[in-house]
């Protein structure tokens, strides 16, 4: 087993093919049910949209009783998610769904909820997921007639209402947020972008973080006051030596040495989870402005990662940036994907998220090799169980996009910014767009500053306000 934790790592893609050696782990288990032994399967696995995850089943040969669930067994997303779907025909009752156990589901037509962590997380369909409300709601009903005859006409009602919503008369919204931003509704024109579904992001508050386990340096350090000891012997502990970045001395460093120097730090293998080491340097692109580079190199698994940080702050006007690809020339154009970057390329009418392929410095070559193998991957986490329709969409598109790799299709990639750090390279020795560059700066909208959080943000006079609070208070 470490011969091939070494290869594959702990959480290997789900493919028999290429994993043979796999297989779930066995624990001898009691049934919550008899009572008697069964059996409990695990599997520890990465699929596309959900990162790692560990899944579980149980099965009791002694009465029967089975039971599955999924476990995130990855880090938590940066950011809480909340999607938001229109299901109008059959089709959407089909679409795969991956909930986290800290996903609530809410029904707008019959203002309905299901509260975060009251079901565990699983892998489903919109279709199953009604079934599921509907064998809760009906499992003590026999007892309940009997006992609250009144309630219970109101959930046979309620229950009436769920199964006339699979009939499909009328359209109704389905709503997902997971404050640990690690669920997914299936695409189903992929890789096209989907009308019906609305996805967007938010800033987890403090209680939020707090029930996912997550809690800052200062909350963790916070000491009772009445602890002298502890605290004495904590400050005694000398800061450059406590902390993990290591201030660097006054006039050890010019900034122009800092700049052209590489700087180290540990962290762990976002694939494998060993320990390893990231490169981050400050640079300047011609024509543009500074950024950080980060480079990821594991020993353990062989993983390679780049990301790229923009060294100012959000410009005060959004970029549109359309560059026609015509060649080999225009495939070698540098390229700074920022993470608030969303893509589209018009001929494959193919549009990607901005968080898809995150902050980058690469080639237009490079950025279409990422969107290849990032659709790829997530894409096939349902390509078994597809129709024809889609399998046929989805290699017709990666046919398309080969030629264009391969060259043999021109194509016009569209790069939109709204915080204005992204950046092509034009073929002009003076920085200026040249015939098959196009860049169009815009004022960002309302809605685009709120996802941005600018519209909270006061730069200027900002104690003002605490004082006039305090005034108004006293009064």
């Amino acid at each position: 087993m470490e011969a091939i934790a070494e290869q594959s790592g702990m959480f290997p893609k789900l493919n028999v093919e290429e994993e043979p050696e796999l297989s779930a782990t066995e624990i001898e288990s009691m049934c919550m049910s008899c009572q008697e032994n069964g059996i409990t399967r695990l599997l520890l696995t990465r699929i596309p949209f959900y990162k790692e995850v560990v899944i579980m089943s149980f099965s009791c040969d002694h009465c029967g009783y089975e039971n599955n669930e999924i476990q995130p067994g990855g880090e938590i997303a940066p950011k809480g998610v909340i999607i938001r779907t229109e299901i109008v025909n059959s089709r959407d009752l089909n679409r795969r769904v991956v909930k986290s156990d800290f996903s609530s589901i809410r029904i707008e037509e019959l203002d309905f909820e299901i509260p975060a962590q009251s079901q565990k997380g699983e892998v489903t369909t919109v279709e199953g997921i009604i079934d599921r409300v509907i064998r809760g709601l009906d499992q003590d009903q026999p007892v309940r007639r009997i006992q609250h005859p009144e309630a219970a006409e109101q959930i046979d009602t309620f229950i009436t209402s769920l199964q006339t919503l699979k009939e499909l008369e009328c359209p109704f919204t389905l709503t997902i947020t997971d404050i640990s931003g690690n669920s997914f509704v299936e695409n189903l024109n992929a890789p096209n972008k989907d009308p019906a579904t609305t996805t967007s992001h938010f800033q987890r508050t403090k209680e939020q973080n707090h029930s996912l386990g997550i809690f800052t340096h200062d909350e963790v350090s916070e000491q009772p006051k009445n602890v002298v000891g502890e605290s004495i012997a904590l400050e005694t502990v000398p800061e450059e030596i406590d902390s993990l970045l290591k201030p660097i001395r006054e006039g050890a460093w010019p900034l122009e040495e800092l700049q052209g120097e590489v700087l180290q730090f540990q962290t762990n293998c976002p694939e494998c989870a060993a320990a390893c080491d990231t490169n981050m340097k400050v640079t300047t692109i011609p024509h543009f402005k500074e950024v950080v580079i980060m480079a990821t190199v594991c020993d353990n698994c062989g993983l390679r990662t780049n990301e790229v940080k923009p060294g100012g702050g959000i410009e005060e006007q959004g970029v549109k940036i359309e560059v026609t690809v015509r060649g080999r020339i225009d495939f070698a154009r540098d390229v700074l994907k920022s993470e608030a970057c969303s893509l589209h390329i018009r001929e494959l009418e193919c549009e990607v998220g901005a968080g898809a392929l995150g902050g980058r410095f690469t080639t237009i070559e490079g950025l279409l090799t990422a969107m290849r193998e990032q659709l790829v991957e997530s894409t096939g986490m349902f390509m078994d169980s597809n129709d024809t329709e889609t399998k046929e969409r989805m290699d017709k598109f990666f046919d398309q996009l080969d030629a264009a790799i391969a060259g043999n299709k021109q194509l016009t990639i569209v790069m939109d910014d709204p915080t204005g750090n992204s950046y092509v390279q034009s073929l002009n020795d003076d920085g200026t767009p040249d015939t098959a560059l196009r860049i169009i700066r815009y004022h960002r909208s309302y809605d685009q500053n709120e996802e941005l959080g600018i519209n909270d943000m006061k730069t200027e006079n900002y104690g003002e306000e605490a004082t006039d609070t305090a005034g108004s208070g006293d009064c």
